[in-house]
């Protein structure tokens, strides 16, 4: 297990807010608000006023329910985890499986109540566009504000072409060119980092991540080499919620491999805004962006306001997002109603067209 700091705080310090106030009712009487520090198999490390404690899980709330940022309530002996407030914010992935697998249509919960998400990648190899859309349109989706870290800037020849090619995927997109071992990275992430505010850290192995979370918190954990083929080895193995000299909180994640999206239309909506605003403007409601007459997206490509490449990227993604939810059940379950004729045939449209791109 991790350590976390024996240090005390008040509910304020943890991130204690009105919208949790809110929630607590008379039938919590003599039961304490804590936050999850760590999720483990059968129970849950918090952080309560009185300081850490490790409260056990009852029959019918399996730890993979809880996410680090959670707020609960335990009981008065702080002993066992009574239920779980509703969260602020939950960012969750989809888990990539093989058919057959136990896992399909199962997500992984990276973190709740969290205000802002830093999105790290690095100055080389490791820059994909098309990974950086995916966690933008999951910050988006939950609600939380996304910044993109750009590090080893140090290392790299022209390091201000990553943040124009970044600076793309949104407007207003916070874009930060960092060396992480610089003695001002804490200065200059310190407008997200406010008393009581919750940032998490994410991104593939090998970025800096463990660097960053140092100069953030002022440890000093230790970090992997990077390989030859620029892609890092792990080294944060568990989400733990970090305190920051500056009164804020830090999720640091493993790196990931694998980032599905599902149930995620909002969210793609706001990180391809350029696309979705000029979709209203097509000639059919149903129109899929390929060769429609009168579509309006299309033409943009064909003036060169949209690149090409972002609206295929955005085709395969819409694609996979229609599959994914269609076959969770999340469509349903959110009244997406996706299978109405209309979403239905544009659906079947996207994922046409991301396949005859696939293929060529």
């Amino acid at each position: 297990m991790t350590a976390i700091s024996p240090d005390t705080y008040t509910l304020e310090a943890l991130g204690w807010a009105e919208d949790f106030a809110h929630q607590v009712t008379d039938e919590d009487e003599g039961d304490r608000p804590a936050r999850v520090a760590q999720v483990h198999r059968d129970r849950l490390a918090v952080l309560t006023p009185d300081g850490p404690r490790e409260v056990a899980l009852p029959n019918g709330h399996p730890s993979g329910s809880f996410a680090v940022g959670d707020w609960v309530m335990v009981s008065a002996s702080q002993s066992v985890m009574r239920r779980r407030l509703e969260r602020r914010s939950l960012l969750q992935r989809r888990v990539h499986s093989r058919a057959g697998s136990r896992n399909i249509g199962e997500y992984r919960l990276i973190g709740a109540n969290i205000d802002t998400l830093f999105i790290t990648t690095s100055c080389n190899a490791d820059f994909n566009v098309a990974r950086l859309e995916r966690y933008l349109t999951l910050a988006h989706d939950a609600g939380v504000e996304p910044v993109i870290l750009l590090t080893k800037a140090d290392m790299a020849e022209d390091p201000e072409s990553y943040a124009i090619e970044a600076q793309k995927l949104g407007r207003d997109l916070a874009v930060l060119v960092l060396d992480a071992h610089a003695p001002d990275v804490a200065e200059k992430l310190a407008q997200w980092c406010g008393a009581g505010k919750t940032v998490a850290l994410s991104g593939s192995s090998g970025v800096g991540k463990t660097t960053l979370t140092n100069a953030l918190t002022g440890k000093d954990e230790a970090t992997q080499g990077v390989r030859d083929d620029t892609r890092g080895r792990h080294t944060t193995t568990a989400r733990s919620l970090h305190p920051l000299p500056s009164g804020g909180w830090l999720i640091d994640t493993p790196g990931i491999r694998g980032l599905g999206v599902s149930d995620a239309a909002t969210g793609i909506d706001v990180t391809f805004a350029e696309i979705t605003e000029l979709a209203a403007q097509c000639k059919f409601r149903d129109c899929a962006h390929v060769a429609e007459p009168g579509c309006a997206v299309q033409a943009a490509v064909a003036s060169g306001e949209i690149d090409a490449d972002r609206l295929d990227r955005w085709r395969k993604l819409s694609a996979e997002d229609a599959v994914n939810t269609a076959s969770s059940g999340a469509a349903m379950g959110k009244g997406y109603g996706i299978t109405k004729r209309g979403k239905g045939k544009a659906v079947a449209k996207q994922i046409k067209a991301a396949q005859k791109h696939k293929k060529r």
